[in-house]
């Protein structure tokens, strides 16, 4: 298992995503970015999965990309690098798109590329140890893959100085720009994001789902009357949906609904 760059575990519903090179910061090369697209390819067909979890061993959450990656793919050719950009863009893709809702799991160091995973998640807890920086124009490089989605969490504003700067900031700034929603401290980081899972697990599997392909269309486009209508059909559909039935007669009736696993915990 440790010489696994990437480990799945799923139980209780929950599908844990761990990144497994501590001795490398968990930085991340070809070779990790298919196991994360084969992985979350794992997941998404898994209907036992109510939620995922992204984590990662060691110290570091991740120092972004693998020097030795680098190196390599800097002595090949435009269009073999254009093959290799649109992987890593494709694990930013399907993570943000992921059907059911996401918790990342920060500690220490999270640079580069690993701000985009953070940004793809739903819900991101760190610890009060971990550090930020978008570096890669200090390589020379640019946040380009990645840039859409730590737009969208941090705001343009903000990231044209962090984009340009490449300046290293803490878990007390990233909250307060957006970019993780919890900081706690070392101690306490793995309670506070099982709190999350459970407090999700406890949810309509369906209606997380539906809710969160709900946040990304409203959020995508401006309102108008086909937005309207298409958020109305959501609703309408829910209620009158066999899980949606379960879930108001559960709360009128003051019982726990048939979704809830009573041996995962309070």
């Amino acid at each position: 298992m440790s010489e696994q760059s990437v480990i799945l575990k799923i139980e209780n519903h929950t599908a844990r995503l761990v990144l497994n090179r501590p001795d490398k910061h968990n930085a991340f090369g070809d070779e990790t970015i298919a196991s994360l697209l084969a992985k979350l390819a794992e997941v998404e067909q898994n209907p036992s999965v109510r939620v995922l979890c992204l984590s990662a061993t060691g110290k570091s959450f991740s120092a972004g990309a693998d020097l030795s990656w680098m190196k390599r793919m800097a002595s090949l050719d435009y269009q073999q690098n254009l093959e290799d950009a649109k992987q890593l863009a494709l694990v930013m893709d399907t993570l943000n798109t992921l059907s059911v809702p996401t918790i990342v799991k920060i500690q220490g160091a999270a640079f580069g590329g690993a701000l985009g995973l953070i940004s793809c998640c739903d819900i991101a807890i760190a610890s009060d140890n971990a550090k930020f920086c978008l570096s890669e124009v200090k390589l020379g490089l640019s946040p380009a893959t990645i840039s859409p989605y730590v737009l969208k969490a941090m705001g343009a504003r903000r990231c044209r100085r962090l984009f340009l700067t490449a300046e290293l900031f803490d878990a007390q700034q990233a909250e307060k720009w957006g970019l993780v929603h919890e900081v706690v401290k070392q101690g306490q980081l793995d309670d506070a994001v099982d709190k999350v899972l459970r407090q999700i697990i406890s949810n309509g599997p369906k209606a997380s789902i539906a809710t969160k392909k709900l946040i990304r269309q409203v959020s995508e486009s401006d309102l108008n009357q086909d937005k309207q209508h298409a958020t109305a059909e959501i609703i309408a559909s829910l209620r009158v949906s066999e899980e949606g039935q379960e879930g108001l007669s559960a709360f009128f009736e003051k019982r726990a609904p048939s979704w809830v696993d009573k041996d995962f915990g309070e």
